[in-house]
């Protein structure tokens, strides 16, 4: 049984199920336990890091690269992808992509310093970042474009509830047992995701004939590296100004700007990312749409944990808990939400969910150091409707056309991007938060917690205007059940 037959069955196909059938199901449970280990582990390593501070006599700054390390060797992969995916099959590069992750792990677990524990953070990224742009190549392959949204929303579960989950679960796993257990336990989820993978994924068929980008990855990769290590550094730095943020970032930009004409050159049959996907305006505005999404939400996420523990005096553990309402939300909208962008096209889903975020967070920037949890949860679970009627609906606006080898690339750009955002959405909210602790709190007066309650509460207003601002990419979202074309140069806008 071959790929192409199996995983892309064609549009509008006779006898072709409306509904998730069992064999799209069982291969999505394959990819959501792949986006699980690998968006978990994010959140849950950074519960970690005062423990590591302790057991490796390291500073803040030392143990920050076991997630920086993460990070950066994640966003280099991420490119390769898709080439590597058409090269080598979807099935044989995802087995090899939890292999890899799986080996991260148990090594983490056996680090005994920190430069040990830093080094095998990156094995375990360079195999996290292929588990979620493949996850959703396989989902939407077997799904095909008419239920790309309800198969989104499946995947949407680990995006959305790992930074929930994360703090839980690795609080949990550090105050009962030892940090080690935050990666010892992806040893056997891993080996269980190899065996169901092997099982239910089926047979490949690539096409080895395209050649590598090698330029493209020479400037690409390291590109994104660099870059996205220089907007990490602004929270320790707490400016961009400085050499340590700029020269990074500056070489990295320099690089990933001067990949954009190779990029698009006639003469590059096979690009490493496919920027002329751009001609495809629905992926075009959806890229735009997430971006600002990913910018804005992901930025202002790291702020509800810290507001808990800051200002209100929880545990990492508590924390985590007190974020709960909003994963419910989320689980409670993304079923229906795909199943209605399927129907009547993400665009009115997308300005439902935004306008309910905005709400939700709007809300929260009302807070002070004294605000009921009542009050907050019922705003997080608002955030939560809002979170699951958006982020997904987004990708599938970006997806839904595209069919082919270009489901691959369309993947891998909409990872990098999401990737490249979310970075940047992390570093503004961090320099605000950081900057606002230090003009507006005055630890010797009366009440410092209402002065740092003040602080997060003009920052989530922040957070507030700028998803307000996903409204305007949202309105031009596709408002009705997408057409595929059958002509792949239709499909490209050409």
């Amino acid at each position: 049984m071959s790929t192409d037959t199996t995983l892309e069955p064609p549009s509008g196909a006779p006898g072709k199920p409306d509904r998730l059938d069992r064999g799209v199901l069982l291969v999505a449970g394959v990819v959501v336990l792949g986006a699980i280990m690998s968006i978990l582990d994010v959140t849950v390593v950074s519960v970690a890091l005062k423990t590591f501070q302790e057991d490796f006599d390291a500073t803040t700054a030392q143990v920050a690269w076991t997630m920086t390390a993460y990070t950066l060797a994640l966003a280099s992969v991420i490119p390769l992808t898709g080439w590597a995916s058409d090269r080598f099959g979807t099935k044989r590069l995802y087995l090899a992509a939890i292999v890899l992750f799986t080996a991260g792990s148990a090594l983490c677990a056996a680090a005994t310093s920190l430069e040990m524990l830093v080094a095998f953070r990156v094995v375990q990224g360079l195999g996290g970042g292929m588990l979620v742009p493949l996850g959703m190549t396989i989902l939407t392959r077997a799904a095909g474009p008419e239920r790309i949204g309800r198969v989104m929303a499946v995947m949407g579960i680990p995006m959305l509830l790992g930074p929930i989950c994360g703090p839980i679960v690795g609080g949990a796993l550090i105050d009962s047992l030892s940090w080690h257990w935050i990666f010892l336990i992806n040893v056997p989820i891993g080996l269980a995701a190899v065996i169901y993978s092997a099982k239910v994924l089926p047979a490949d068929n690539p096409t080895p004939s395209e050649s590598f980008d090698w330029l493209g990855m020479v400037l690409l990769s390291p590109g994104l590296a660099l870059f996205l290590y220089g907007i990490s550094m602004i929270p320790e730095t707490g400016t961009i100004q400085d050499a340590e943020v700029l020269v990074p970032a500056f070489i990295g930009a320099l690089l990933i700007i001067a990949f954009v004409p190779w990029a698009l050159a006639r003469r590059n049959i096979h690009p490493l990312v496919d920027l002329r996907l751009f001609a495809n305006r629905n992926l075009s505005v959806a890229v735009i749409a997430m971006s600002l999404f990913a910018i804005a939400f992901f930025g202002a996420s790291l702020l509800f944990p810290q507001y808990f523990q800051s200002v209100r005096g929880e545990t990492a553990l508590a924390s985590g808990l007190l974020l709960a309402p909003q994963g419910v939300g989320a689980l409670l909208t993304m079923p229906i939400a795909g199943a209605l962008s399927d129907r009547i096209g993400p665009g009115k889903i997308v300005l439902a969910g935004v306008t309910t975020i905005v709400i939700g967070m709007g809300l929260f920037a009302t807070l002070d150091a004294t605000t009921s949890y009542w009050f907050l949860g019922t705003a997080l679970f608002i955030q939560g409707l809002g979170m699951g009627a958006t982020m997904m609906p987004i990708m599938s606006a970006a997806l839904q056309t595209l069919r082919g080898p270009t489901v691959a690339r369309g993947s891998t750009l909409l990872n990098i991007i999401q990737q490249v955002a979310a970075s940047i959405g992390t570093a503004i909210f961090s320099v605000l938060l950081t900057n606002g602790m230090k003009n507006d709190v005055d630890l010797t007066g009366p009440n410092p917690l209402a002065d740092l309650a003040g602080v997060f509460s003009g920052t989530f207003w922040v957070a507030t205007v700028m998803i307000a601002a996903v409204l305007i990419p949202a309105f031009l979202l596709p408002r009705r059940k997408a057409e595929v074309p059958a002509d792949p140069a239709l499909m490209m806008g050409h």
